[in-house]
């Protein structure tokens, strides 16, 4: 019931995760990413504790291909699950259970990879990663083009209704966090419109968290 990709810029080091479902908030529980360590999405029979101990044990020095190998020797359930990982040299690992639903699949490449599950059919986590190698830009604008394309492909066997996107840089916050957990459009089409609006204000809005006093003006009523 779910596609999605983990990646990496390799000019930036950014790191971003992006997701679409027929779940409600899908990005709420199965996307992941920590400056400077990594991105993870936690996916099909969601266990949400998945993310953040795979985020744990890349930060702790372990690649993205030992972090899931770890997951796997120790986390309970794992045939229902599936998780993929990028750290932060561009290597990527993903497990997928035997009991992930549907047609499922995965497909990886340098600072890229994509899982799903009740897919339409087995090319589209290919099709996203091409996508997103392909794609040229901000490593959002990356991120929406290879879900689009995901999409294209097939995307899930059923209707979309909620989308996500993160992205994390240098602040330990993600600067860029969009969602839309529910709707009767599509959910990826809901996300590349508000990521339009969002990104000419990323960096205005790290600037105000860091130093308010050299921030941009706030383009409010009554903001001078």
């Amino acid at each position: 019931m779910t596609f999605s990709l983990v990646a990496r810029c390799a000019q930036t080091g950014m790191f971003g995760t992006a997701i679409s479902s027929s779940s409600p908030a899908v990005s709420a529980r199965c996307s992941y990413a920590r400056a400077g360590v990594g991105a993870v999405s936690s996916q099909n029979i969601t266990d949400p504790t998945l993310g953040p101990l795979c985020l744990d044990l890349m930060e702790n020095g372990l690649s993205a291909a030992a972090a899931i190998s770890n997951i796997q020797s120790t986390a309970a359930h794992l045939e229902y699950r599936q998780v993929l990982s990028v750290d932060k040299m561009g290597g990527t690992a993903i497990h997928s259970g035997t009991q992930s639903l549907g047609i499922w699949t995965q497909a990886e490449g340098l600072n890229v990879a994509s899982g799903g599950n009740l897919l339409d059919n087995l090319q589209v986590p290919q099709a996203i990663v091409d996508a997103f190698e392909s794609a040229t830009g901000h490593i959002g604008d990356r991120l929406i083009r290879a879900m689009q394309a995901g999409l294209a492909a097939g995307g899930e066997a059923g209707p979309l209704h909620s989308a996500g996107m993160k992205i994390v840089d240098d602040v330990s916050w993600p600067i860029a966090d969009l969602r839309c957990d529910w709707t009767e459009d599509c959910p990826i089409d809901n996300i590349a419109v508000a990521w339009d609006i969002y990104k000419p204000q990323l960096q205005a809005y790290v600037q105000r968290a860091l130093d308010p006093s050299q921030a941009p003006s706030y383009g409010v009523p009554g903001d001078e």
